[in-house]
């Protein structure tokens, strides 16, 4: 009986195994590496990452290993197990595997990043450090103290000021660009010149320095120095500018004329 228990017995047990071999493959291999033991490396916790473990504090990972953070002068741990898991300190930066002091040249200063330097009012980043900004006579240091303008009456001419001419019925402006004064109301420029402003019959004035400085009322078209009316024939009314005519629908335009449309 002992003999026929034994052997029934193993023969159950290779039932089993042979079950259990079936059952295993077909499973996917994510399914059985879970099954499988995590084999946690030294200097290492487990986690829920889907390696089941990560490094501690002061060790990153390196083929499946756990090594040492070798944290230079002038640097601490970033808190990361990825990376080289350190950064430079406030006013240093990363040269290889050291952190190198930021010389700030004289007139500058540490900005807030900690990583690098900016000029002091009045002053501009040149090839080796801070260079003062020279300012011309009649001119003075701008707001942002990162250049210079000139005083009303003046305009930047290359490095100099130079002093603004107003012709008659001219006035000076505040603009660090272009001729540096505009002609009075009535007025436009022409060169150097304030010309006076001939404003034709049924037209009105213009306050610009572009053409004459004058355009025609509305029912008028320009022509030449004149504003002439603007015949609208029948079936037709004035365009949307008011310097020429279209024709009202259905009817279309031929020559200058409308015409009533006989398309379908």
């Amino acid at each position: 009986m002992r003999i026929r228990d034994r052997v029934g017995g193993a023969a159950a047990s290779s039932k089993w195994v042979a079950v259990y071999l079936v059952f295993a493959a077909t499973l996917p291999a994510s399914a059985i590496a879970q099954l499988a033991p995590v084999v946690i490396p030294d200097n290492a916790s487990a986690s829920s990452l889907a390696a089941g473990w990560r490094c501690d504090s002061g060790f990153r990972e390196a083929g499946g290993q756990c090594l040492r953070i070798v944290v230079p002068d002038n640097a601490y741990l970033t808190g990361s197990s990825y990376g080289i898991g350190w950064v430079c300190s406030f006013g240093f930066v990363q040269v290889d595997e050291r952190c190198v002091a930021i010389v700030v040249p004289e007139n500058g200063y540490l900005d807030a990043s900690g990583t690098r330097w900016a000029c002091g009012r009045g002053f501009i980043r040149g090839v080796d450090g801070c260079d003062r900004i020279e300012i011309p006579p009649n001119g003075y240091l701008e707001a942002s103290g990162k250049g210079w303008a000139c005083h009303r009456g003046f305009r930047i001419d290359g490095a100099t000021c130079s002093a603004i001419v107003v012709p008659a019925n001219g006035y000076p402006t505040n603009s660090r660009f272009g001729t540096g004064w505009e002609c009075e109301y009535g007025f436009r420029q022409a060169g150097d010149e304030c010309l006076r402003v001939v404003v034709p019959q049924n037209a009105y004035y213009v306050d610009t320095n572009y053409n004459e400085g004058w355009a025609c009322e509305r029912g008028f078209r320009r022509t030449a120095d004149s504003c002439e009316r603007v015949v609208v024939p029948d079936n037709a009314h004035l365009n949307y500018s008011g310097d020429g005519w279209a024709c009202n629908r259905p009817y279309r335009r031929q020559a200058d004329r409308c015409e009533l449309a006989t398309d379908p």
